[in-house]
C-alpha cells in the first residue's frame, strides 16, 4: 500500500463514518454515560459509527491493530494501527452544536504517519501526515498553514474547558490565560483544526486520550505547528497537551505551564 492509497481509504472511512451518523445528529437520540463520576455522554451514534469503520479496516487490513473509544483495543502492537474517535465532541453533540468531529489516525511504528478530521454535518475535511496538511469543504481545497505569533501577548488561547482539568492544572493554564490576548473556550477537535489554518494560535488541553490527539499531530505539524505534551515530550499517547502555530509561544507557554 502507498501513501495515496491510504489516503482513499482514509476518504473512504470518513464517508461511512459520516453517513452513519448525520442521521442521528440533532435528534431525540438516547444518551448514555460512561462516566465512573463526571458525565461522559457516549450515543448510539458513537458506536454505530466507530463499528462501520472497524468492519471496514478489518476486510482491507486484516493484519492492522485498532485502537477505538467505544470497543477498546486490538493487536495494538501491530506495525500499522489505526486509531478511531467516531465521535470527538459528544458534549456539542448531543447540544446540537457542529463543533465536533470524526478523528481518524494511521499509525506506523507508534507514530501518527496520517489524520483526518472529518465533519459531516458541515461538510469538512482536514488532513495531514506530518509533511503538509489540507482542507477540503464548502470553500473548496487548500493547503494549510499555521500563523506567525510572536509573543504570548498577542495570541489567541483555546481550551474545550478549564473544568475538565484538575485544580492544579486549571491554576497554570490561568496563568497563560492571563498573559495571552484572546481566550475562547469550546471547539474540541475544532481548536486544532483552526490552530492548522492560522486562525489562532495556542490549543492546552489536559486528560486527553491516544484516540483524542492522535489524528490531530499530523495535521498540525504539517501546517507547520507543533504539539508536544506540557512536558515537551510526544503528544501521541495523550495526556496534558499544548498545540501550538509558533514554537516561540509553544516555548513561552511551556514556561508558564511547568513554573
Amino acid at each position: 500500500m502507498t501513501v495515496i492509497d491510504f489516503t482513499a481509504f482514509i476518504g473512504r472511512l470518513a464517508t461511512a463514518s459520516g453517513e452513519t451518523i448525520l442521521p442521528f445528529f440533532r435528534t431525540s437520540l438516547g444518551i448514555d454515560n460512561k462516566g465512573a463520576h463526571d458525565f461522559d455522554p457516549v450515543t448510539e451514534a458513537d458506536r454505530a459509527a466507530e463499528a462501520v469503520m472497524r468492519r471496514m479496516i478489518q476486510a482491507n487490513f486484516p493484519q492492522h491493530g485498532i485502537v477505538g473509544e467505544e470497543f477498546g483495543n486490538e493487536r495494538e502492537d501491530a506495525e500499522y494501527v489505526w486509531v478511531l474517535d467516531p465521535i470527538d465532541g459528544t458534549k456539542s453533540f448531543i447540544s446540537g452544536f457542529p463543533t465536533w468531529g470524526t478523528l481518524i489516525a494511521l499509525m506506523h511504528k507508534k507514530t501518527p504517519v496520517f489524520g483526518m478530521m472529518h465533519q459531516p454535518y458541515i461538510g469538512e475535511r482536514f488532513s495531514g501526515d506530518s509533511g503538509s496538511a489540507h482542507y477540503s469543504g464548502s470553500a473548496g481545497e487548500r493547503r494549510l498553514a499555521v500563523r506567525r505569533c510572536a509573543s504570548l501577548k498577542e495570541a489567541t488561547l483555546l481550551t474545550t474547558s478549564p473544568l475538565l482539568m484538575n485544580e492544579a492544572d486549571r491554576a497554570r493554564f490561568g496563568s497563560v490565560a492571563e498573559t495571552v490576548r484572546l481566550t475562547r473556550y469550546g471547539g474540541d477537535c475544532y481548536s486544532y483544526c483552526m490552530l492548522a489554518g492560522g486562525h489562532l494560535d495556542l490549543v492546552i488541553e489536559t486528560e486527553l486520550k491516544p484516540y483524542d490527539i492522535a489524528a490531530l499531530i499530523p495535521i498540525v505539524t504539517g501546517a507547520g505547528g507543533i504539539v508536544t505534551t506540557w512536558e515537551g515530550k510526544p503528544a501521541q499517547d495523550g495526556g496534558r497537551i499544548v498545540a501550538a502555530g509558533d514554537s516561540r509561544i509553544h516555548e513561552a507557554a511551556l514556561k508558564l505551564l511547568n513554573g
